[in-house]
């Protein structure tokens, strides 16, 4: 089973900065592409940025110029430094792990953290 375990959350207020880490583990072979997506009560998850194996990058244009994702491949761990802080960004932040493989012969699944609060006060 692969598990993803989010840190780094908290609250902050409005300019400052919070990073968030995801660490994949347990049996992994490849994973395609790892990122983080938010989603505020009563709205649909959102997409806040992603990071491929091969370090392309896409990011939501709300956060465009404030937010950073980056990869370290050899310890399956996705981080999102984010600065610049606004109240719109508070939500719960998911980490999410795109087309895993446990074996080369594997069928490519997905997986999310449990996710991680961010608050921005004004």
């Amino acid at each position: 089973q692969v598990q993803l375990v989010e840190s780094g959350g908290g609250l902050v207020q409005a300019g400052g900065s919070l990073r968030l880490s995801c660490a994949a583990s347990g049996s992994i072979f490849s994973i395609e592409a790892m990122g983080w997506y938010r989603q505020a009560p009563g709205k649909q998850r959102e997409l806040v940025a992603t990071v491929t194996t091969s370090g392309s990058t896409n990011n939501a244009d709300s956060v465009k110029g404030r937010f950073t994702i980056s990869r370290d491949n050899a310890k399956n761990t996705v981080y999102l430094q984010m600065n610049s802080l606004k109240p719109e960004d508070t939500n719960v932040y998911y980490c999410n792990a795109e087309h895993v493989k446990r074996h080369l012969f594997d069928v490519a699944r997905d997986y999310w953290g449990q996710g991680t609060q961010v608050t921005v006060s004004s």
